[in-house]
């Protein structure tokens, strides 16, 4: 087994959540903007791979060094034990990007870094040319304060690519946003959970694999699984591993809702896609009509923003109405994520807390409000 540094990279303010998952994998991390940074072997990246709710993708650094000149960046990249990562047919395409560096044209990082590379692979591999029509191997250099990072995607798409999503909205919410929400709550697997803007329902589709310890990339491929040097026995291992830890029978309460019927009939898809078709209940409704007998549930609410033209007063009506339908609700903890800066006003009572993320590109507030909490006899029930 090998020894690598590896990267999971982060949506900007779910750094700490990456990291907290990269624990409880076992794995000693670092935490750094937009990223968390561990070693391990190749256990450890098809682990992450499979297991990471909230991080984006997982990246192999195969070096790290100062690069103020072009000569720089190729000596040093040529100088990077890349026959150890690339077979000899590998399909290696660049990516690069620059921020504060003296290096800041990324066309010309690529080229010089692709160079670089085939000059190596040249030597080592005693050829003067290469076909790339094998494995993916997708590299990135990326300049910050002129430290060069090379790095190879494990990944391939994204990590927030579940495979369950058949269909979705004009305004998707990410799948490891998605989780991200529900573990920042104070949510449990015996506890009833609602999403009254369910959309697509990742929401409630995210919370049942966190409810019933599902893996989230259980049902999809990864490019790694491609490459030479990552053994198929290390994912016939963590497969094995991730099915032996589900527990598909834990019984869940969840339930999303949406105004829109059509969104209704996606999210009913996309959770029978995900294996959850019986297990989590939709229904077109308006939040106004929300209303419940149960207690010390948890409300997830991605709702309408406001933003667009001719939008804002119809939204603004809606946030007035929620904090109408959600007051008798005084057990349950109450979560929405909007760019509504006078949602409190709107809702009728300040957040519990409040936690700044960033939804794709819009930057938001995470408003909380905690239920009272059940007694000890309850809490044992």
């Amino acid at each position: 087994m090998g020894k690598y540094q590896i990267i999971a990279t982060a949506a900007m303010g779910l750094e700490a959540l990456v990291a907290q998952e990269v624990r409880a994998l076992g794995y000693d991390c670092q935490v750094d903007n937009g990223k968390v940074i561990f070693s391990g072997d190749e256990y450890a990246i098809a682990r992450s791979n499979l297991w990471l709710r909230t991080a984006d993708r997982i990246k192999i650094i195969v070096g790290e060094f100062k690069a103020y000149t072009f000569d720089e960046l190729f000596e040093k990249t040529k100088a990077l034990p890349w026959e150890q990562f690339l077979p000899e047919d590998a399909e290696f395409p660049v990516l690069g990007k620059s921020v504060k560096s003296k290096l800041f044209s990324i066309s010309d990082c690529q080229a010089i870094v692709k160079k670089a590379i085939v000059e190596r692979l040249k030597q080592k591999y005693k050829k003067t040319w290469f076909d790339e029509n094998g494995a993916l191997y997708r590299i990135e250099v990326a300049l910050l304060k002129d430290t060069a990072t090379i790095t190879i995607d494990s990944s391939g798409t994204g990590l927030h690519k579940r495979g369950y999503r058949a269909d979705q909205g004009a305004a998707p919410l990410k799948e490891t946003m998605a989780a991200a929400l529900i573990m920042l709550t104070n949510w449990r697997p015996d506890r009833p959970f609602i999403d009254p803007f369910c959309g697509s329902g990742t929401i409630p589709i995210e919370a049942a694999l966190i409810g019933q310890n599902i893996a989230p990339g259980f049902n999809r491929d990864f490019v790694s699984e491609g490459w030479n040097w990552m053994p198929s026995r290390v994912w016939d291992e963590v497969r094995t591993e991730a099915e032996d830890l589900a527990k598909y029978d834990t019984p869940l309460d969840i339930s999303g809702s949406d105004i829109d019927h059509r969104m209704v009939k996606m999210a009913q898809e996309n959770a029978f896609e995900a294996g959850f078709g019986d297990l989590i209940q939709f229904k077109q409704m308006q939040v106004k009509d929300i209303s419940t007998k149960k207690e010390y549930g948890v409300i997830i609410g991605n709702p309408p923003y406001g933003e667009r033209l001719g939008e804002k007063a119809e939204v603004e009506q809606m946030y007035r109405e929620m904090g109408q339908a959600f007051r008798p609700l005084d057990t349950w903890s109450i979560y929405i994520l909007t760019s509504n800066e006078d949602f409190e006003q709107l809702y009728g009572k300040p957040a519990t807390k409040k936690r700044k993320l960033f939804n794709g590109f819009i930057k938001t507030d995470y408003y909380q409000y905690w239920g009272k909490r059940p007694s000890r006899q309850n809490d044992n029930n």
